[in-house]
């Protein structure tokens, strides 16, 4: 067949495709001309969760006649100028958004400039233009989009529920609000209000972290530390939840280019990378960062949807963005966040019921305690590992004062009182009681030291008094004898034994005694696991935590009331100490106020 020209609106509807996928796609383009039009305020009105009726209503500047009639052309746009696509400074700018919408919907647009005597209003229907007429309306913009994708009907059946729809033009419109902070936000549909977000009228600061507390939510913000990094005319700012926040799900990582909500992998990798130290690979922590660099150094022009971005240097954007999650999460120390304490008071209030009532009918307390041991003994010797913890806790951690008695005041972890079960620490502060997992807490101090000897040149090494021989399959040996220098640079020496075997002369000396073919076994699995796709600082800093593992004090264990005290003290100058290395807490905090009313005192 000959080549041809296709018709205007079949044009429209293809460049229709591209922009406008669902009702959250029209919600965001409307939004964003909303925004860039200056509007301090935003309402959406929504009915068949905004396939039947879209509105977006905003005070902003509004349109003359002229401009009006124009913006349903394709590619007019009052946003370039100087027709320079590298210096953009608002979030539309393609001139395709109007026009595609009213290529597949009914389209209707009010609008009226400030100080003008009325406002004018047209309307499109299938890409085709159905009149233009005066309007009453106040200063500002009504854009009313009905019957989304009347035109091309086959694009309905990829639609989902209404109540789907509806949150997705919720996360969308969230998205754009916690990029404008200064701007009021209102969505409802036929049910009634969805969303409110009010203007903030302090500074930008305090208004973004009002914003995300109404977004993300107030355990956001009471478990979230801030952050500030630049490097050259780069600037990040935002807020890093606690690794011990942790969703199975990445919705909740909300990240902004100059004002531009994006879904960048370069981004998720770098934030996937920062916490790759402290979660499990199906964990995925909360935040919201807030990227500035000058406009020549980014292209948002790669995609319509505008949501994809290219940075000219994306390397050292990334290493801004780990750079500085890392030093805010090791600023936050011991700290873990109070959810952990919240869903251990909801355990407590829901299903626990029965078990109380059984001890309850028991007779007198020396039953419930029947073949409890003494939880101070030192039978059991000093822990292996990086310090002798059954030393004095002012030689283990560099405290003067070793006297803990009454000091629960002093310390936040407070004063060991008891351990239970030979796994769980119990210890009193000024404010409550603290439970601490002795196996995830050291397990957590012991990498953190290997990782600091590892950044320091080299873990120290003990060599074996009798070499241990580790036989394997041959094709797992050869994997572990082809990583020979990089785990020697983590302490682990070993030598290729013939077919399917190694031997190993020498293991950390932070490891003390452990089950070194155990420990290459898991090692080896790690190797498989992750394969070529990791970086060697990676690699290493895996080995490293499988090593912290094997070595810590095990539940079972029992402690000294030293060793205890020692423990807690250490992990109070450890960063990252309240999270092990698979993002579970190393600590529950539970507040007097919190313990009282689980027995009605409050």
């Amino acid at each position: 067949m000959p080549i041809r020209l296709l018709p205007e609106i079949t044009i429209n509807r293809i460049a229709a495709g591209e922009v406008v996928e669902r009702p959250a796609s029209v919600a965001k383009e409307l939004v964003e001309n909303a925004i860039d039009a200056g509007a301090k305020r935003i309402d959406l009105i929504l009915r068949g969760g905004g396939q039947g009726k879209l509105i977006v209503t905003d005070d902003g500047q509004g349109m003359s006649k002229s401009d009006l009639e124009l913006c349903v052309e394709r590619h007019a746009t009052s946003k370039l100028p100087n027709d320079d696509l590298i210096q953009i400074h608002d979030l539309g700018f393609r001139g395709e958004a109007l026009p595609s919408i009213g290529s597949v919907a009914r389209l209707s647009i009010s609008s009226k400039k400030a100080g003008s005597e009325s406002g004018w209003k047209i309307t499109v229907s299938g890409g085709a233009k159905d009149g233009f007429c005066p309007a009453a309306i106040s200063a500002g913009t009504r854009v009313e989009v009905s019957d989304l994708f009347y035109a091309t009907p086959a694009r309905l059946k990829f639609l989902k529920t209404e109540r789907t729809e509806v949150n997705h033009i919720l996360e969308t419109v969230k998205r754009l609000a916690m990029a404008s902070p200064n701007i009021s936000f209102t969505v409802s549909d036929e049910r009634g209000e969805k969303l409110s977000l009010v203007a903030e009228q302090n500074d930008l600061l305090d208004q973004k972290i009002k914003r995300l507390g109404d977004v993300m939510g107030r355990i956001f913000i009471e478990n979230s530390v801030s952050l500030h990094a630049e490097r050259g005319a780069m600037r990040l700012t935002g807020y890093a939840g606690l690794p011990t926040l942790n969703q199975s799900f990445a919705r909740s990582q909300f990240l902004f280019v100059n004002g531009r909500a994006v879904r960048d992998p370069l981004l998720r990798g770098a934030v996937r990378g920062a916490y790759q130290d402290f979660l499990a690979r199906d964990r995925h922590p909360m935040v919201a960062l807030y990227l500035e660099v000058p406009s020549q150094e980014v292209d948002v022009n790669v995609h319509p949807m505008k949501t994809e971005i290219r940075f000219r240097e994306a390397g050292a954007v990334r290493g801004l963005i780990v750079g500085a999650l890392k030093n805010a999460l090791a600023e936050a120390g011991y700290r873990s966040s109070s959810s952990v304490a919240q869903q251990a008071l909801g355990a407590f209030r829901t299903g626990q019921s029965s078990s109380l009532t059984r001890i309850s009918q028991r007779v007198g307390g020396a039953e419930i305690f029947k073949g409890q041991s003494s939880s101070f003994s030192n039978a059991y010797g000093p822990l292996s590992g990086a310090e002798d913890l059954s030393a004095p806790p002012d030689t283990f951690t560099g405290i003067t004062n070793a006297e803990n008695e009454g000091q629960d005041n002093v310390f936040p972890l407070g004063v060991a009182r008891a351990q239970l079960h030979e796994t769980y620490i119990v210890s009193q502060t000024s404010e409550g009681i603290v439970i601490v997992d002795q196996h995830a807490a050291h397990e957590r101090l012991l990498y953190e030291d290997m990782k600091d000897a590892l950044a320091k040149g080299g873990v120290k090494r003990q060599g074996l008094l009798l070499p241990e021989i580790v036989e394997m399959d041959p094709s797992d040996c050869q994997r572990v004898v082809d990583q020979q220098e990089r785990l020697a640079k983590v302490g682990l020496v070993i030598e290729s034994f013939g077919t399917g075997a190694i031997v190993v002369r020498e293991v950390p000396a932070l490891l003390g005694q452990t089950d070194v073919k155990s420990l290459i076994k898991d090692i080896v699995e790690d190797l498989v696991e992750l394969g070529d796709s990791f970086s060697l600082e990676e690699k290493l800093e895996n080995i490293c935590g499988t090593m912290a593992c094997h070595s810590s004090v095990r539940a079972g264990r029992r402690l000294s009331q030293p060793e205890m005290n020692a423990l807690l003290r250490q992990m109070e100058v450890t960063p990252h100490s309240g999270q092990c290395n698979h993002g579970r807490p190393t600590y529950i905090e539970l507040k007097l106020e919190d313990i009282e009313k689980l027995f009605g005192r409050r």
